[in-house]
């Protein structure tokens, strides 16, 4: 009997799932294989929120193939020596994975290829797996363009693509007898993990979408910034682990209709508008997509602050301290304190990505880095210097500031929107709260900008 090996990376999941049905259909028996990669470790990317929510989803796919009669094996090392591996052990003759976008994951591929190439198999890779529309698959008309740099014009011939036809699960998975498998690694053994960290899993992925598409999203367009509201799907974290599909998210997004299903599907638009980019640019991971010639300052006293969330500004620091008690936070806070860092205090955007994939459930290499240094002007926004201000953006979209007393627990008993600006409260109850005074006067964080970046008006939102 013919023998495949499926390698499950970024698409933990057994609905939808195009490399395992693929090699279904062209052999008898397949192994479900995931490997823990060591130079993921070596790399830093096992940051003890994700390692924790990854084993929720191992050990949820592991019953999904054991309902169909399969299971999940588990080895460690480098990915292309364990597929050899396997491959050796099994006799398979082919090895199916799902097409990835950042330069490891390319280097991973052509690695995997040659390996599995000198043993006398196939490698054969998957589009649409972790994204709707491939990278690549649409490019603008300009001769020589690899990839869209600007959003808009992406989101429009994205949105004429047509999408595949999502796949069931398989009802059987006969997996070769005698298979050496690792044990799946347990939440419970993680140290480090944030106490509000969200459950993972296939399950849990498929049970929150339906729940978001019963009702919630039907509010969606007009309530996706409101921050104490808590009104957005919170799928990030199962699309980064591809628990979920995201062509089945959006076929049915799409079936339930309406504005609030429409601006959903133009978030999912936006993660494969990063991915296309960092496909085509994967240096845009720790290199300025568009440099600016900035002279960043260091990382010191204030980006500590920052870090800590005591940065003397409420709204910023709500975000930061969610996210380090739920590995997730809010993507308009995501902005402000991005925004607080790179433009306020002017320090350099890597150091606060490598803050936010230290602690994101759901950080992913192209979506955090390039949603970074699109805030820091140095990627793909149209309005590099602009400069998000926390006290206006806080009383925007936290008006009565139930989000600020929720997460900063010092301002709880400040009513109204009062809270966004304690410095202007009486000295003495100031001191009673025992909050920090700001660390930069938004004046002089904006002026120190604009002086770095040589401009004289900066329009602030």
């Amino acid at each position: 009997m013919r023998t495949a090996v499926v390698l499950f990376t970024s698409d933990l999941r057994v609905h939808d799932h195009p490399p395992l049905r693929s090699a279904l259909a062209s052999c008898e028996r397949v192994v479900p294989l995931f490997v823990r990669d060591r130079r993921v470790a070596e790399a830093g990317f096992d940051a003890p929120n994700r390692v924790a929510f990854l084993a929720d989803c191992l050990a949820d796919l592991d019953a999904e193939l054991r309902a169909r009669g399969g299971r999940l094996i588990v080895r460690s090392g480098e990915a292309a020596d364990a597929v050899a591996e396997v491959v050796r052990e099994t006799g398979a003759v082919e090895v199916h994975l799902a097409a990835g976008v950042s330069g490891y994951a390319q280097a991973r591929e052509r690695r995997i290829r040659a390996a599995v190439g000198r043993l006398g198999g196939v490698l054969r890779v998957h589009d649409a797996v972790v994204t709707v529309v491939p990278p690549g698959a649409v490019v603008p008309s300009g001769k020589g363009a690899d990839h869209f740099a600007v959003f808009t014009p992406y989101a429009r011939r994205w949105a004429g693509e047509g999408t595949r036809d999502p796949l069931a699960a398989p009802r059987a998975v006969r997996v070769p007898d005698g298979v050496r498998t690792e044990s799946l690694p347990a939440r419970e053994d993680v140290d480090g993990v944030s106490p509000g960290l969200a459950r993972g899993g296939e399950t849990e992925g498929r049970r929150r979408l339906t729940a978001w598409l019963r009702g919630p999203v039907r509010a969606y367009a007009r309530r996706h910034d409101d921050l104490a509201g808590d009104a957005t799907s919170r799928l990030s974290p199962h699309l980064h682990f591809g628990t979920l599909s995201p062509t089945e998210i959006v076929r049915r997004a799409r079936e339930k209709g309406g504005e609030g299903a429409e601006a959903f599907v133009r978030q999912v638009c936006w993660r494969d508008f990063h991915h296309q980019v960092l496909a085509a640019r994967p240096d845009a991971a720790t290199e300025d997509y568009r440099p600016r010639d900035d002279a960043w300052r260091t990382d010191g006293d204030e980006a500590e602050a920052w870090r800590r969330g005591r940065t003397g500004y409420p709204v910023v620091d709500a975000a930061m301290r969610q996210l380090r008690h739920e590995g997730w936070t809010h993507n308009r806070g995501r902005l402000l304190a991005a925004s607080f860092l790179t433009k306020t205090l002017y320090v350099d955007w890597r150091t606060g990505a490598r803050h936010y994939l230290a602690l994101l459930v759901d950080g992913d290499v192209a979506d955090n880095q390039l949603n970074w240094q699109w805030v820091a002007g140095t990627g793909t926004d149209t309005r590099p210097n602009r400069v998000l201000n926390p006290v206006r953006q806080g009383r925007r979209y936290d008006p009565d500031g139930a989000y600020v007393r929720r997460w900063v627990p010092e301002l709880a008993g400040i009513r109204g929107p009062a809270v966004h600006e304690p410095w202007k409260l009486p000295a003495r109850e100031r001191a009673a709260c025992g909050y920090p005074e700001p660390v930069v006067a938004l004046a002089d964080g904006l002026a120190r900008f604009q002086s770095a970046r040589g401009l004289d008006v900066t329009r602030r939102s």
